[in-house]
């Protein structure tokens, strides 16, 4: 049991793992270990979205090697969950809108939990391009929001695959987010020393001009000498709070010579690679119209430095539509499915439902395409989020719906609909 003393039960179906009131557990108590969220109305006994949410949790800790696959039972316990397809579900824009859910979102996880008229269920997961907040954070957020039980192992969030670079690179620049947070991510992705702008403002003053660390930012921003201090790689994990200070300390040490502050590189290709965690120029948010995000900041430094140096800035992207997040969804899922039916390969379907032409779509549609898909993954466009009606998607989904319900129903028909096909070989 944690300290807090949220701990409700050891789940008898997947031991080990922990459930936690959506209430009273935090970020730290679901980083100790496989874990799932459970809201109020479900503390008394696991609901129907219980054996999803657990059994994709163990599976995200075997692919990250939290925990030896050795672990796992040598024969897959019986299961009520269909290993023939998945979902895979955007979260603003689809799921919710300005903190709130899309009113059609809570009905759509009833019916993939069992409650629609085949009686089965089916496993998702959400990937989302918002980032700043650990995968953690974001189970709490959407527990409390959809008030359902899930678990950080469904999430994969933009910068949820950068992870992997926190052997490659020390020293980092972490950008964006609200206060300490993205800094926290960071560390809890492995990277060992991470450095925010507030600490170079902090260090020194005259850095950003028009910018001055209020008393909490100067508080909380650490205090170092970077005249030794080289930055191997910045990162922009979440949209950033002050665009004109971020984007000078980056062109500061694009600029510089190895990342090292204070310095000019002459050919200016010394500088430190820079990573960002997605590439939506727009989202959805309570406004009525979309707002500006990371992606026009991507673009904005990429014009600033061309205009500065006359070069062009090499720049890389993850989330959607990259398709190294599509791979990393794909390998999530095909853990769970060797863990839960025994088979070493992906559902035979994805339904990829997102608001996005431009990431969304556009990200499943090239990575069904792609060679290096394992499987089949559908595209479904949701009129919930940025796109509306009246405007033609830049890139066209394999099916258009209003809501995220109308989404599940679709994929649900479809999947219905081609188990009763007869197999080409079985005669007629």
């Amino acid at each position: 049991m944690s300290a807090a003393g949220q701990v409700l039960a050891v789940v008898p179906s997947q031991p080990g793992v922990r459930r936690l009131s959506s209430i009273t557990a935090t970020r730290e108590d679901l980083a100790r270990g496989p874990s799932v969220v459970v809201p109020p109305k479900d503390i008394m006994a696991c609901s129907d979205a219980h054996e999803t949410a657990a059994a994709m949790e163990i599976a995200k800790h075997h692919l990250d090697g939290d925990t030896p696959e050795d672990s796992m039972p040598s024969t897959p316990a019986e299961t009520t969950v269909t290993d023939k397809f998945a979902y895979a579900f955007d979260i603003d824009g689809v799921l919710i809108r300005g903190g709130k859910p899309i009113p059609e979102a809570v009905e759509a996880m009833k019916m993939l939990n069992g409650e629609n008229e085949w009686g089965i269920k089916v496993p998702y997961i959400f990937v989302t391009n918002g980032g700043g907040k650990t995968e953690q954070e974001r189970c709490l957020q959407l527990s409390n929001q959809l008030e359902i039980e899930v678990s950080p192992g469904q999430f994969i969030c933009g910068h949820t695959p950068m992870r992997e670079m926190a052997e490659r690179y020390h020293t980092v620049l972490v950008v964006g987010g609200e206060g300490e947070k993205c800094r926290l991510v960071a560390e809890g992705y492995g990277f060992k020393d991470v450095v925010t702008p507030g600490d170079i403002i902090k260090d020194n003053q005259d850095t950003t001009p028009f910018r001055k660390l209020t008393e909490e930012e100067h508080k909380n921003s650490r205090a170092r000498n970077f005249n030794d201090a080289e930055i191997e790689a910045i990162f922009v994990f979440a949209d950033s709070r002050d665009w004109a200070g971020d984007q000078q300390i980056i062109l500061d040490l694009l600029m510089s010579k190895n990342g090292r502050l204070g310095t000019r590189s002459k050919t200016f290709d010394e500088g430190p690679p820079i990573f960002f965690s997605h590439n939506d120029v727009v989202w959805s948010t309570s406004h009525e119209l979309t707002r500006i995000g990371m992606g026009a900041l991507r673009a904005s430094l990429e014009a600033m430095f061309k205009a500065v140096t006359g070069k062009a800035l090499e720049t890389t992207a993850y989330g959607k539509p990259q398709i190294g997040t599509f791979q990393f969804a794909t390998r999530l899922l095909q853990q769970w499915r060797k863990e839960t039916h025994g088979i070493d390969s992906p559902p035979e379907t994805v339904y990829f439902v997102g608001d996005t032409p431009q990431s969304d779509i556009r990200g499943t549609n090239e990575y069904n395409e792609s060679p290096l898909s394992a499987n089949s993954w559908y595209s479904i466009l949701v009129r919930t989020g940025v796109y509306q009606d009246g405007s033609e998607p830049e890139y066209a989904p394999m099916a258009t719906v209003n809501n995220v319900l109308d989404a599940v129903e679709h994929g649900l028909q479809r999947e219905a609909t081609k188990a009763l096909k007869p197999h080409p070989r079985t005669p007629t």
